[in-house]
């Protein structure tokens, strides 16, 4: 009887330490998941500013890697300074006179990338999804598309591998997909983690 009762014991003991250990590693699996996807938002923030900056100064979105950089690195943006002036006119029309003033330029990476607001920002590692070997690229996607019988611009930038297993591109919800911003079928800018 002593015997079975030790046996017992050490079964128990055993499917608890069993038990424990399988809900601690799934407990550590998904704060590792969080982390790094959390460091996957952070860069695709990073790239929607530059984007939309992009898209300010040349009037369309790059899938180009390299033209994006380029610019983030030696582009500038000019510092225009608006003012009107309006001019009454007889019969109580008026005229306005709008002048705009160059003031100057400033580096794109000093306007959109200061160390306060990004101070991770890494220009050569932008393109790159972070946590995720060996090194892959988001998957950049940018052209024209027709909405409401007019041609306008458009961006889908994604991660290619999940860190999430269950993040699934043939997903019914857009939260459930792998981590993005924009969209290939509307106009918008917004991530799917927002």
């Amino acid at each position: 009887m002593k015997i079975i009762s030790v046996v017992m014991f050490i079964v128990w003991v055993s499917l608890a330490f069993f038990l424990f250990y399988s809900i601690k590693s799934s407990i550590d699996e998904d704060k590792r998941i969080a982390s790094i996807e959390a460091r996957i938002i952070e860069q695709l923030k990073m790239i929607r500013e530059a984007e939309v900056a992009y898209m300010k100064v040349n009037g369309r979105y790059t899938s180009d890697w390299d033209k994006l950089i380029s610019f983030i690195d030696t582009g500038k943006f000019y510092l225009v300074e608006k003012s009107e002036t309006i001019i009454p006119l007889p019969y109580g029309k008026d005229s306005i006179v709008v002048i705009y003033d160059t003031l100057g330029t400033r580096l794109v990476v000093d306007s959109l990338f200061s160390g306060n607001k990004w101070p991770y920002f890494n220009l050569s590692a932008l393109p790159f999804v972070p946590g995720v070997e060996p090194r892959t690229k988001f998957d950049v996607w940018a052209d024209k598309i027709t909405k409401a019988g007019l041609l306008v611009n458009a961006i889908e930038v994604k991660n290619p591998k999940p860190i999430d297993p269950s993040r699934d591109e043939e997903s019914e919800y857009n939260t459930r997909k792998p981590l993005r911003f924009g969209s290939r079928t509307s106009v918008t800018t917004a991530g799917n983690w927002e």
